[in-house]
């Protein structure tokens, strides 16, 4: 017989825990090896156990799930991550996606989808509840735009990829030059540049291109 996968619950509502407790310990594949209440806690319980898993309310406090998985993330720890959230907006969704969570439920359908879910990231894939999916279409849809100009971006030196992304958070060129102790006259050069070898035109084109793919170019 296989060992059961384990997981913790971080969540800082207690009836919530208890209807995930119930859930996964009717699930003999499943083992339940702590829960915490807040993000200190469940930093420490995951370190502590180890678990494959862990279910992290994005809203706790003392750290919440996006800070804990950033944690998860930067030590390299073995972790799945399926956040469950009431956060149904795609800047905190894509945030999620973007520190490597496999799993997003919404908690009004989490009773009906989470073994669903811990079953599917267990096999490695995907899992968000139906009223996200729109957010994961947008997100593909972004990155395959960004694709086109990937052997471009490639092109643009470090300091380039820096005005990009300080013009993404829309920086002015004099903010920009403030920021890299360089002169404006520099960063509208950084700029002519990058529309260049983007083959962006117009006034406005490196601004829209910038704003357009901000999360992505956030990873470059």
């Amino acid at each position: 017989m296989e060992e059961p996968l384990t997981l913790v619950i971080a969540d800082d509502h207690p009836l919530f825990r208890v209807g995930l407790r119930e859930l996964i310990t009717a699930d003999p594949t499943l083992k339940l090896v702590g829960e915490a209440d807040n993000g200190e806690a469940a930093r420490e319980l995951i370190a502590r156990e180890k678990p494959m898993m862990a279910m992290l309310d994005i809203a706790m406090p003392k750290g919440g799930g996006l800070n804990l998985a950033r944690w998860i993330r930067d030590h390299n720890l073995d972790v799945d991550v399926l956040f469950l959230t009431m956060y149904n907006e795609e800047e905190t969704f894509n945030e999620a996606m973007d520190l490597g969570a496999r799993g997003y439920i919404l908690k009004d359908s989490a009773v009906n989808e989470v073994l669903a879910a811990v079953h599917t990231v267990a096999e490695g894939k995907f899992y968000v509840s139906a009223q996200v999916s729109d957010h994961l279409v947008s997100r593909s849809s972004r990155m395959q735009r960004l694709l086109q100009y990937a052997p471009s971006l490639d092109l643009l030196t470090p300091s380039e990829l820096r005005v990009l992304r300080l013009a993404a958070e829309g920086k002015t060129s004099r903010e920009i030059a403030e920021l890299l102790f360089v002169s404006p006259k520099t960063v509208e050069n950084h700029r002519t540049n990058i529309a260049s070898k983007l083959r962006l035109r117009g006034t406005h084109s490196l601004i829209k291109f910038a704003i357009s793919h901000r999360e992505e170019l956030a990873r470059k």
